[in-house]
């Protein structure tokens, strides 16, 4: 008996794993799934939770649902906690950037150089949850999408506006060129980040986990913002620092939006 996924289509290569990333890629994607591949114990039947992931699956039109031993999955996900669950899913749409900077009232996340995939997928994360209209990271020296960033994103990437560019510098001038402001986050910032007009059309650069923002791109920015910390800290892991910010534009916004119907 074969105790291995069969054999799966050539249009979904792309592996996700996790409880939430397969049950988010399965609402994302459904019927265009390759298969969702759920834990078969050694005894007995699988998790209520991997059951009711089964069926989510075939209420949303997948077609195929396969149990198979722990073992495939740990071959599958490598060093990526599975949960019990996989999914092979179309490749992410990776859009122009241009795109995403002719939108209404862009706010637009920028990576210069996140390198871990924690980091990467919870940066995306917190970016589908506050309203962030896009993502952009450069080709090289990024975190690559793979298992761990989609994992990490808790599914929120399958929701995402992505867009990977040759240059961010590059990317930046064109934001500029349009009027849209480039925002640096960073501890020595000249401004607070909420004395920035955040109702403007905006990129939000976040710097690597360890050398912050990179000189060419500290040279691109309209203003250099730094986070109103109290306390002893005053630096933050990357993701959380962007969590913050987009909470704070969000905030902003929304008052804006209140204000101009009163």
């Amino acid at each position: 008996m074969n105790d291995g996924p069969r054999h799966l289509p050539k249009d979904t290569p792309r592996l996700v794993v996790g409880l939430q990333p397969v049950r988010e890629a399965i609402r994302a994607h459904g019927r265009k799934l390759g298969a969702v591949l759920i834990e078969r114990p050694a005894r007995g039947g699988p998790s209520e939770r991997l059951s009711a992931l089964g069926r989510f699956a075939k209420d949303q039109g997948v077609e195929r649902i396969e149990p198979v031993p722990r073992k495939t999955l740990d071959d599958l996900a490598g060093n990526t906690e599975h949960q019990g669950a996989a999914a092979f899913a179309p490749e992410l749409e990776l859009l122009d950037p241009e795109t995403l900077l002719d939108a209404p009232a862009p706010l637009i996340v920028a990576l210069d150089g996140i390198q871990d995939p924690q980091n990467f997928g919870a940066v995306i994360r917190s970016a589908v949850a506050l309203g962030a209209t896009g993502i952009v990271w450069p080709e090289h020296a990024s975190a690559p999408l793979r298992p761990a960033t989609f994992r990490a994103s808790a599914g929120a990437i399958e929701h995402a506006r992505l867009s990977r560019v040759g240059s961010l510098v590059r990317f930046l001038d064109d934001a500029i060129a349009r009027s849209v402001q480039v925002v640096g986050l960073t501890p020595d910032g000249d401004r607070p980040l909420q004395d920035v007009d955040l109702g403007l059309p905006t990129v939000l650069v976040i710097g690597s986990e360890h050398g912050g923002l990179g000189r060419a791109v500290r040279q691109r920015a309209t203003t250099l913002a730094r986070l109103s910390l109290e306390g002893p800290v005053q630096s933050l892991n990357a993701s959380v620092a962007c969590g913050i910010a987009l909470y704070v534009f969000r905030i902003s916004r929304m008052k804006s939006a209140i204000s101009s119907q009163s």
